[in-house]
């Protein structure tokens, strides 16, 4: 797959991975990336994975999707020329808000862009990650 391949934005599915359950699926996804999309995704999995305790993933409408517990938080996907990371109920959530609204995804989730493994602001990003799995997500029951 080459950059060219990869959807300009959120306007549907993002790619053409199946939707499954745990790591695998999710490893052979960001695997499946073009560079420089598959080291930023690579790089946000391993900053959940090391930021996360009990950290579950999933493939879900073409992107890679993670939570802790309950339901699913926040989602890491590759487009053209760069990588979407959209925290699910970010609006009312997080704190800073993230600058983001993606199309598509809801009027509460927010994200950020990231174009280069330099944009990755690894603090913020941890941040933002403990704060949206400190409550249930999609598809899960209230705590």
């Amino acid at each position: 797959m080459s950059s060219d391949e990869l959807p300009e934005a959120m306007t549907g599915r993002a790619s053409a991975a199946k939707a499954a359950f745990g790591d695998a699926p999710v490893f052979a996804y960001i695997a499946s990336l073009p560079q420089p999309q598959r080291g930023i995704a690579e790089a946000v999995d391993a900053l959940a994975a090391a930021t996360l305790p009990g950290l579950q993933r999933s493939v879900k409408w073409g992107m890679a999707y993670y939570g802790v517990g309950e339901g699913w938080c926040f989602s890491c996907g590759g487009f053209a020329g760069h990588v979407k990371l959209m925290f699910i109920n970010a609006a009312t959530l997080l704190d800073p808000v993230p600058p983001v609204t993606p199309v598509g995804m809801g009027k509460a989730t927010r994200g950020v862009e990231l174009a280069a493994l330099s944009d990755l602001d690894e603090a913020q990003i941890a941040a933002w990650m403990t704060q949206i799995t400190s409550v249930p997500g999609i598809g899960g029951k209230r705590r």
